[in-house]
């Protein structure tokens, strides 16, 4: 195909845009199917989101990483620029140190760090089981803790010292640590470890004691991933039904790939808080990850965030430094080959005519940006635009000569071209 004229892209252009609806389509922003902000379709959907990220005690139950806590604090202070509304921090506090052996100095440098940046910001304290641990979160300045209730009877001694007598005991002592928190002022996020397990009549009769202690909300945790997102949705509505003025949050692993649809099921229930980890960072399957959920929500269906959503991809990649643990090349939203649809030349059409065809979402609105690689598929159109990239100047006659000399140089190599053997063959042929 020749260059295109200006009147003809103006022609597939307005072909394109017959299919677009406002919302759906944001120009700069992102172009999704219109049944993607029906109701109709989608059922009701909340204007807003609250992100909670769970980060920093994530990246502690991930094998074999260890980072200083200089490192760590580096990674907090991005984190917190991001917007992200809500953080739990590293580890539950006892014995007087933080989880994870640091003094509470440390503790206190993080919470100040977070207030530096971002006053408004909630910061919980994780898995607080008793009310020294209370009274120890309040005193360090934590605006909240959670408060973990298994799903189990005798068998929630597995995560505690000594063997509850029943069921009715593991909340009782649940209920007491809540009602204590509340009592101190502290907002009570009640987390319903191993809800998969958990059985409707026994979901709601647990909702309504910890709402009657003082629970502002009820967290549903899916630690083995085992509920999917329909499940969630009915779980969501059953936690609501029995506690109508707590509100309700969810955990969701991705152990099918599904920890983002979870939470958008969850949320179409009524769910107003979402857990979600950098690059979906956590020790086994993961969680839902935090720029694949904002993204989702944001674009698909027009759910406010709060998450300043240029900063996602640099998260993402200083979570990899941090952890030395990367994404996939195509991680959904920050990877690096996220929106490369390889090097053809119908990439370079397509993106002239409109960017927002097969990226459905504007690379940059995250802080991401688009790649077309050079590679066996490309011809004059993509490998000029790699010479553009690169600041060489080629007369356009030359560049079949140039295509021709990569190909071959690709089929020798048996890789892609580096930028400087790109510039190489680009001068072998200018000066042959």
């Amino acid at each position: 195909m020749d260059d295109l004229t200006e009147a003809q892209i103006a022609r597939f252009r307005a072909d394109v845009d017959r299919s677009r609806t406002p919302g759906a389509y944001e120009p700069g922003r992102w172009s999704v199917a219109p049944a993607n902000r029906d109701s109709a379709v989608t059922g009701a959907m909340p204007e807003r989101v609250r992100l909670r990220d769970t980060s920093m005690r994530a990246i502690e139950s991930l094998p074999g990483v260890v980072a200083t806590p200089e490192e760590k604090l580096a990674f907090l202070r991005l984190l917190a620029r991001s917007g992200v509304p809500e953080i739990v921090l590293a580890t539950p506090i006892r014995s007087g140190h933080h989880g994870d052996g640091h003094p509470l100095d440390a503790v206190r440098a993080d919470l100040a760090l977070v207030r530096e940046e971002q006053p408004d910001c909630v910061v919980y304290c994780p898995f607080v089981s008793a009310t020294d641990g209370v009274d120890l979160a309040r005193d360090l300045g934590f605006d909240g803790v959670q408060v973990a209730v298994a799903a189990f009877g005798p068998a929630a001694g597995i995560y505690r010292a000594s063997v509850p007598a029943s069921r009715e005991e593991v909340v009782a002592q649940a209920a007491e640590v809540a009602g204590h928190a509340h009592a101190q002022g502290l907002r009570v996020a009640v987390a319903f470890t191993m809800v998969s397990f958990l059985p409707d009549e026994a979901l709601a009769e647990t909702a309504s004691i910890m709402a009657e202690a003082g629970a502002d909300e009820i967290t549903l945790f899916d630690g083995p991933g085992g509920v999917g997102p329909e499940a969630f949705g009915r779980l969501v509505h059953t936690t609501l039904k029995a506690a109508p003025d707590v509100e309700v949050g969810l955990h969701p692993h991705n152990t099918f790939g599904l920890g983002v649809a979870n939470a958008v099921s969850a949320a179409r229930a009524g769910a107003v808080v979402v857990e979600s980890s950098v690059n979906g960072y956590c020790g086994g399957p993961g969680n839902a990850d935090l720029a694949a959920t904002a993204a989702a929500f944001e674009a698909l269906y027009g759910v406010d965030t709060g998450i300043r959503l240029a900063a996602l991809t640099g998260l993402s990649r200083a979570g990899a430094v941090l952890t030395g643990r990367a994404p996939a090349a195509n991680q959904p939203i920050t990877g690096r080959d996220a929106f490369c649809w390889g090097g053809g030349d119908w990439v370079i059409v397509e993106s002239e005519v409109d960017p927002l065809m097969h990226n459905s979402v504007e690379p940059a609105l995250f802080g991401n940006e688009r790649r077309i690689p050079l590679t066996p598929q490309s011809g004059p159109r993509a490998t000029a635009a790699a010479l553009r990239r690169l600041g060489v100047e080629a007369d356009p006659a030359l560049v079949p000569a140039i295509v021709e000399r990569c190909h071959a140089e690709l089929a020798r190599l048996g890789r892609l071209l580096t930028d400087e053997e790109i510039r190489a063959v680009a001068h072998s042929v200018r000066t042959a």
